[in-house]
């Protein structure tokens, strides 16, 4: 007898040894654990009323709407050149200098009479020839027309240029604005006056602009068509070419119950959203549609929840339906 009792404890134990090994190797048998299991941790939140703003998001870069060609105001030889492509000017500043082509080529005769000089009255008459071309040299500086910035130049120094010749370009600052990209989806809600904020790469704060209007030329092959977006209080002129993202105010829904960004769960493959209510201590999913996003937080178009109900903005991921949750801030 004492001897059954000893080996049916040795099979008890054996089992009881092989259920726990099984648990180990199989996680998916400890997830289902019974009711009463310890709740999960979560960080928590209430949904809130607020106004968000309606904003179109689109690419875009910046554009110089004028050009200005800087030529000579005579033909000659470009003696001096300042400035080079994407350097900043001011209205005003010396660009460039000329001097004149027929004095030029009097002071280039009156040398050549010097150098050919054969005697000492040859070379007097050849230095005051010199001495009075020049006396008589016909040099000009070229201008700035306006404040802005070098887009190219067309000459170097020392090129003989022509009266109509252009030797550089220069973009208007007044006339820099953004072209954002707008899809054709959104173009039904720009409106001439509208708000916006231009972030543009390399720049750490966002400049502020004013829709001008729809212009011409959609894109048939990304489908957008060019939003005109004047740009105000430049401190500086930004690069001409710049990208950046342009943010269009085209509305505002007020009264819209708002979810922190964070407690929205998106599904990548069936673009579906769900949020994790929390009710009675336990998670509760529930698919939502989004829409306005501020910095307050993301729209909940639907369905139709209470403002002061708690969603869980961290730990939610992986939460089953239904699971022991513990609330913290």
């Amino acid at each position: 007898m004492k001897r059954a009792l000893l080996l049916l404890a040795l099979v008890l134990s054996a089992c009881r040894r092989s259920g726990d090994s099984d648990a180990a190797e199989n996680p998916k048998a400890a997830e289902a654990a019974p009711a009463g299991s310890a709740a999960v941790s979560v960080a928590v939140a209430p949904l809130v009323r607020a106004t968000i703003a309606d904003v179109v998001t689109s690419p875009g870069k910046t554009a110089a709407l004028a050009q200005q060609k800087v030529r000579p105001p005579f033909a000659g030889t470009l003696v001096e050149l300042r400035v080079s492509d994407g350097d900043r000017v001011r209205r005003g500043d010396v660009l460039a200098a000329i001097v004149s082509r027929d004095s030029e080529a009097a002071l280039a005769g009156a040398r050549e009479m010097l150098r050919e000089a054969k005697d000492g009255a040859e070379k007097a008459d050849g230095e005051r020839a010199v001495a009075l071309a020049e006396k008589s040299l016909v040099r000009a500086e070229i201008h700035a027309p306006s404040d802005g910035a070098v887009l190219s130049h067309a000459a170097a120094r020392g090129d003989r240029v022509s009266e109509d010749q252009e030797i550089l370009t220069i973009a208007d600052a007044s006339s820099v604005v953004f072209l954002a990209d707008v899809p054709q989806s959104d173009l039904a809600r720009i409106r001439r006056g509208q708000a916006a904020r231009v972030e543009l790469a390399g720049r750490p704060a966002a400049l502020a602009g004013t829709v001008h209007d729809v212009l011409p030329g959609a894109n048939a092959a990304d489908f957008t068509a060019p939003v005109r977006i004047d740009l105000a209080g430049l401190s500086e002129i930004p690069p001409i070419g710049l990208f950046g993202t342009a943010r269009i105010t085209v509305g505002a829904h007020r009264d819209a119950v708002v979810a922190p960004e964070s407690a929205v769960v998106r599904d990548d493959l069936t673009g579906t959203a769900r949020l994790a209510l929390v009710e009675n201590g336990r998670a509760h999913w529930v698919q939502v549609k989004t829409g306005a996003r501020g910095p307050a937080g993301v729209e909940i178009a639907s369905p139709a929840l209470a403002p002061g109900r708690t969603v869980v903005v961290s730990g939610q991921v992986g939460l089953p339906e239904g699971a022991a949750v513990s609330p913290r801030p």
